[in-house]
């Protein structure tokens, strides 16, 4: 057998592998995976994008978390095959001007000290930059006021972005930081 094959890292395709073209913090990415790959091992093993972080790896603790076409997901769950022409954002594409300047979020998480350890950071700041573009695009959550005119944006309070960001987890404890830092951007 292919000893390339073997790791998963087959560079033409054959019976167990396909090449997709994906679309990452907006450059296209010719690749050849196994059709057992997930989204977030191609990103870390493939790109070299290591923000997005394995924590759980089915799915429970939002580490893996980056944007697909604009809406967040966990990237431990979704093979890589199925995206062929996705465009899709890890947190190392949020920063604007070639990661001189940082996003916003990611700014704000710096100023209100929103991380401890940081292994969840990176799948918190896609959740929320997520979260903020449902909450504008009138999409509600399960504290969303039942009276909220439907289809309006969202005010966010600290009750919604909690809500919004449940799918998170950060085993440090930073949440009411994290809370802030949203707010602060929402402000």
């Amino acid at each position: 057998m292919d000893p390339d094959a073997a790791r998963g890292t087959a560079t033409t395709p054959d019976r167990h592998h396909s090449e997709v073209v994906l679309r990452v913090n907006g450059k296209p990415h010719t690749l050849t995976v196994d059709h057992r790959s997930v989204l977030l091992d191609v990103l870390r093993e493939e790109l070299d994008l290591t923000g997005a972080k394995k924590g759980c790896d089915h799915g429970q603790c939002g580490a893996c978390t980056v944007l697909l076409n604009g809406r967040r997901v966990n990237s431990c769950l979704l093979l890589a095959i199925s995206l062929d022409g996705c465009e899709i954002t890890t947190v190392e594409g949020l920063a604007g001007s070639g990661g001189e300047e940082l996003h916003p979020l990611q700014q704000a998480f710096v100023d209100r000290d929103a991380f401890q350890c940081g292994y969840c950071t990176p799948g918190q700041i896609c959740s929320a930059v997520g979260a903020l573009a449902e909450a504008a695009a009138g999409h509600p959550s399960h504290v969303t006021d039942p009276s909220a005119p439907s289809g309006q944006p969202v005010p966010l309070d600290p009750d919604e972005i909690r809500e919004r960001l449940s799918g998170n987890l950060c085993r440090c404890g930073a949440y009411p930081h994290i809370v802030e830092a949203v707010g602060d951007v929402i402000r």
